[in-house]
């Protein structure tokens, strides 16, 4: 795989890659319900979020719902499966968001990385790093680092031994660092996100 050779230059990162199975991104629909559920998992373990989401689709008796059915949710049903105020907010402003809109997976194709990033974080609840991850695994882009992700940040500081104390520094030598492996970033993150999770 030509990702592996490329980030493999990095020796530090080439130890990681060399622990974990090979990845392979994939390219997903329905990118509304993509960003809910990335809205849904913030500041959760996977775990919790996994069960969250379950009971979303619960809601809809297993199937995607579409955003029309989403907006008219009532925000009492969704705060009873373990959403908070703010994310039940968040949640229908994407909804109403792709009904007035329009969050087409054809029309975000054609776009760049920078320009996604501008389209959907205009949804309030909707940062960049939510939009990074749609990106990631929903878009199947190969190019995207994730620089303010806590995880990233974690196993970046702990594999190359950097200062988390400095904020700045930390986020300026991260994008160095990452810059390296273009135009595979992606890849690093993911390699650097299961090589945390296995320690």
């Amino acid at each position: 795989m030509e990702h592996i050779v490329h980030l493999s230059k990095d020796k530090k990162l080439r130890k990681v890659i060399g622990s974990t199975k090979p990845y392979k991104l994939t390219k997903r629909k329905n990118v509304c319900l993509r960003l809910c559920a990335s809205i849904m998992s913030q500041q959760l373990s996977s775990r919790v979020a996994d069960v969250i989401y379950g009971r979303f689709l619960n809601l809809y008796d297993g199937k995607e719902p579409m955003p029309e059915q989403i907006l008219n949710t009532k925000p009492e049903v969704l705060r009873a499966i373990g959403l908070s105020n703010a994310k039940v907010s968040y949640v229908q402003n994407v909804a109403r968001f792709a009904i007035e809109q329009g969050i087409d997976e054809k029309k975000l194709r054609k776009m760049s990385n920078e320009d996604v990033i501008k389209y959907l974080t205009q949804i309030k609840g909707v940062g960049q790093w939510t939009v990074e991850m749609i990106l990631m695994f929903t878009l199947g882009r190969e190019d995207v680092f994730a620089v303010d992700d806590l995880g990233i940040q974690t196993a970046l500081a702990k594999l190359y031994k950097l200062d988390r104390e400095n904020k700045k520094q930390l986020r300026e030598e991260m994008i160095r660092i990452s810059s390296n492996w273009a135009p595979y970033r992606t890849y690093g993150c993911l390699y650097l996100w299961r090589w945390k999770d296995g320690e």
